[in-house]
């Protein structure tokens, strides 16, 4: 590649509009995200194979089960894929506590950030952080 191309304006923005998130179990999977985030399940609204979870924001947050009838085979990442914010850490660690949630690392704390990993109900892991 000629470092020239980076003089080209790209057609891409600099914008992250849809993070997807592969799941096996749709409506698990809505019930989960929706408690995390204190939403309303719209049970009436999970039309598979994908669901959106109502995000503030630009970027939006799409379950996805994959073509139905067909099982997915997931193999999530042992690290975050993505977090959410909480201006509370200590807050946010117990409320997923009381939901019996599976915390999979415990609080970290600097001076300015802190953050904890949860794990879904497919495995893939999600940073809770203040920063």
């Amino acid at each position: 590649m000629k470092w020239s191309v980076f003089l080209m304006k790209s057609p891409i923005l600099n914008k992250m509009n849809t993070v997807f998130v592969h799941v096996s179990d749709l409506h698990e999977s809505v019930k989960w995200y929706s408690l995390l985030l204190n939403l309303r399940i719209r049970e009436q609204d999970i039309y598979p194979p994908v669901y959106n979870i109502e995000i503030d924001g630009h970027t939006g947050l799409t379950l996805d089960a994959g073509p139905t009838g067909m099982q997915k085979k997931l193999n999530p990442n042992p690290h975050p894929i993505f977090n959410f914010h909480t201006d509370d850490i200590d807050c946010a660690y117990d409320y997923l506590k009381e939901l019996g949630y599976q915390i999979v690392s415990e609080i970290v704390r600097f001076d300015y950030f802190s953050f904890f990993h949860v794990e879904d109900p497919d495995g893939n892991i999600i940073m809770i952080c203040t920063g």
